[in-house]
């Protein structure tokens, strides 16, 4: 971050609001200020409503590497793995509609996308996908979604199943899994036989009255309209992954407000079963489906790429947020996460 042209932009930072008083405006603006120069990020974006309804909307600092683009709640964002709780009511959407089942094999001669697959592997489910209790595929270091980057999806799936075997039985260890839902978008454009940015816009966004949110671009040159620069302490860097092919997983753009308009929506997408079988505990207490959880009970889903952090809350009283960041630093998620109540907590109108 060039700090001369932060500073400098600190009056000019732009806020849209609605029924936040002036002097609670002011002090959200402080502690926005404060925590981008601690954390050394150039730019955020967040928003707070309920019921599809948008109550606040800022952004602050920069989209773009030079200071020169200041941050509105137009810009988008890569959302990263934000993604899953999307792609996740997708799946509940085609099983409330008897497409599939949550007990639905995915690989082998019964499976929805077949192949030549025996044993653990066509004991996989589509539960177990939306758990993250595949047995195997695990989001370490031998990620199969960040290696093979000139593979499609196809082709990374089957070279993911023949050369990274599964490490326990299916159903039996929670182990968070970016290959997981990068099928599980394969799976939703099988039964419903559209591409899966399509299945999404047509049966999830459209819904929610989400018209800007689309799948980003691999590379600087690839940069969409409103969507801002991702800036890493190794220049570029950012700008080294197949994104596109992260789609189901990682691979959305989006504005702080679309995400609130989204959490804030499901009722309006899922019944009352569908939506307690996403938000209560699978193989891990901390995870049910596509929502990490707790007692509260509060629902949300962090993000993380290189030049990016996000995150998206849903509360047990109805009001939810997203935050976007277009950098990411040493522990930036549970940062995120405390400045988004910390922010929360000074509208006093919002009752958190």
């Amino acid at each position: 971050m060039k700090r001369r042209a932060f500073v400098s932009s600190l009056a000019a930072w732009p806020v849209v609001a609605a029924a936040v008083p002036t002097s609670e405006l002011g002090k959200l603006r402080g502690i926005a200020e404060g925590f981008l120069r601690e954390q050394g990020i150039q730019g955020m974006s967040m928003a707070y409503g309920r019921t599809g309804k948008i109550d606040f909307e800022a952004g602050y600092g920069f989209a773009d590497a030079d200071g020169t683009e200041a941050v509105r709640p137009q810009h988008r964002f890569r959302i990263a793995s934000v993604s899953k709780p999307i792609t996740a009511t997708a799946v509940m959407m085609c099983i409330e509609r008897g497409l599939l089942k949550p007990d639905s094999v995915v690989f082998g001669p019964q499976g929805i996308l077949g192949g030549d697959y025996s044993g653990d592997v066509a004991a996989v489910t589509v539960d177990h996908f939306l758990t993250h209790s595949s047995g195997g595929w695990a989001n370490d270091k031998d990620d199969p979604m960040f290696k093979k980057p000139r593979m499609d999806h196809a082709e990374l799936i089957a070279w993911a199943l023949a050369n990274q075997k599964q490490t326990h039985k299916p159903g039996e260890h929670f182990a968070y899994s970016n290959f997981g839902y990068c099928v599980l978008g394969r799976v939703l454009e099988k039964v419903m036989k559209l591409p899966y940015d399509k299945v999404i816009t047509q049966e999830v966004l459209s819904k929610c009255g989400i018209t800007s949110m689309q799948i980003g671009g691999n590379t600087l040159a690839e940069r969409r309209p409103q969507e801002v620069m991702y800036l890493t302490a190794k220049p570029g860097a950012a700008y080294g992954m197949n994104v596109a092919r992260m789609d189901s997983h990682g691979g959305w753009i989006a504005t702080a407000g679309d995400l609130v308009r989204f959490a804030s929506q499901l009722p309006a997408l899922l019944n009352q079963d569908s939506i307690h079988a996403m938000t209560t505990h699978g193989v891990s207490e901390s995870y049910a489906r596509g929502w990490n959880v707790n007692r509260v009970p509060n629902w949300w889903h962090g993000g993380s790429l290189p030049g990016t952090s996000t995150i998206m809350v849903h509360t047990a009283k109805g009001m939810c947020w997203a935050g976007l960041l277009n950098g990411r630093s040493e522990g930036i998620g549970l940062a995120l996460d405390k400045l988004m109540w910390q922010m929360g907590g000074v509208v006093k109108a919002w009752g958190m």
